[in-house]
């Protein structure tokens, strides 16, 4: 290797993947059984583990060269920027040099199309099988499928990755219209489904052959970019509802979109990018999977836009005072996780608390709840808050003027590998 030629490669390469934020591998079940390097079990990604634990990955695109034009993509043809392109090689000695430093525990790979789809999905693939096959290595594998290429391409991606992702782009099909014309949703759409039966296929491998091998176990993801586009948050949720149900998605990814370049038919450059609203769409996400809200409830024809004053569950306790205040002693844990100030876990503590006596405040406290939040919903076994007959509006109020958001307090940076 040309170490100063690696080097500047791996500066472009590395600053382009950093727009793509689907990097996140819950799921993975790979183990080490070979004797080989690493272990995927824990899920790699540029975030926390549950046991409190920061894990990384080397996120590079295989080259920012790009037949398409996508005017929201810092990698579009017409854009004047310096380009690159790994071989498979540098690419396989690059994640193997990272992960025996301990810099890495995994790789997330993505590229630009050049040539053509399978041009490039067959360089993707053969990184992948030369990690697994050559150098036993059981780290975390992600790659970005291309769109467009041939069914045999994706199948043998699935046997050497843990999570496959196609990115949806664009919430709407008049929106990649707009801004990627060459582009069609259909594209995208055809091989999601094809990883999808497949992964259903496999699994029903699995259950008859303990052999089987397997495919993407981590599932498959999507993203979309939002705020380049006059899409509002409903039409944003409803498509990641319909992709969830149909699609068995793992994850919808939601990227602010970064201004990257002078178009008309963009946000100009000097436009904030919306983080705020990125994440509200996030706590949204989580509703729709882990708290049981429909997606109806969140935002609806007559609410088309999340509040950014404040995060959806309490939204909708706000627009749904009709339902309160419930009683934590006596209530179902369906409900209990609908109160503001009320995670899952912590709902759980208080169903299997409650057993041995009545919940108070204090208890509440203990078992982690936000008071200032749940206070205005729920009534216990206790006299310290009264429930005044407040408007979802005075509610709203109290809880701002009582509460300091802590999001983007600092602004959050990719991890540097050089």
């Amino acid at each position: 290797m040309n170490d100063e030629r690696i080097r500047e490669k791996l500066s472009i390469l590395a600053d382009a993947a950093k727009y793509d934020v689907s990097c996140a591998s819950s799921g993975s079940k790979r183990k080490n059984h070979n004797k080989g390097l690493g272990d995927a079990s824990n899920g790699i990604c540029h975030t926390y583990t549950e046991d409190g634990r920061c894990v990384s990955l080397l996120k590079i695109l295989l080259t920012n060269h790009c037949i398409f034009d996508c005017a929201y993509c810092v990698s579009r043809k017409s854009n004047d920027i310096k380009r690159a392109a790994f071989t498979v090689q540098e690419v396989v000695d690059l994640t193997m040099n990272f992960y025996r430093r301990n810099y890495i525990e995994g790789l997330f790979l993505s590229s630009g199309i050049f040539k053509d789809a399978d041009f490039t999905m067959e360089r993707l693939v053969r990184i992948a099988k030369k990690l697994r096959t050559e150098h036993k290595f059981n780290g975390y594998i992600h790659l970005k499928s291309i769109p467009g290429a041939s069914d045999e391409l994706m199948r043998e991606a699935g046997l050497y990755a843990d999570r496959l992702s196609v990115n949806l782009e664009l919430p709407t099909e008049a929106g990649l219209k707009l801004l990627a014309p060459d582009k069609n949703q259909k594209d995208m759409i055809k091989p999601m489904n094809f990883i999808k039966n497949e992964i259903i296929l496999r699994q029903e491998e699995k259950t008859l052959f303990k052999k089987a091998p397997l495919f993407a176990p981590a599932g498959q993801s999507t993203q979309m970019v939002i705020g380049a586009t006059p899409e509002n948050d409903r039409q944003i949720l409803y498509t990641a509802n319909h992709f969830y149900n149909s699609f068995n998605l793992k994850r919808v990814y939601y990227s602010g979109y970064v201004p990257v370049s002078n178009d008309n038919r963009l946000p100009g450059l000097s436009s904030a990018v919306p983080m705020v609203r990125e994440n509200r769409l996030y706590q949204a996400d989580w509703l729709m999977r882990f708290y049981g809200f429909n997606v109806r409830e969140i935002v609806d024809q007559n609410n088309p836009h999340l509040d950014l004053d404040i995060d959806p569950k309490l939204s909708w306790a706000i627009r749904n005072l009709q339902h309160f205040p419930i009683d934590i002693n006596k209530a179902d844990l369906q409900l209990i996780v609908r109160v503001p100030g009320i995670g899952v876990e912590s709902a759980k503590k208080i169903v299997s608390g409650r057993k041995f006596g009545k919940l108070n405040w204090e208890h509440l406290k203990a078992m982690g709840i936000a008071v200032n939040r749940a206070r205005y919903f729920i009534v216990c076994n206790s006299q310290d808050f009264e429930r005044r007959e407040l408007s979802g509006t005075k509610i709203k109020q109290f809880i701002l003027a009582e509460s300091q958001s802590k999001y983007l307090k600092q602004k959050p940076n990719q991890l540097s590998l050089f």
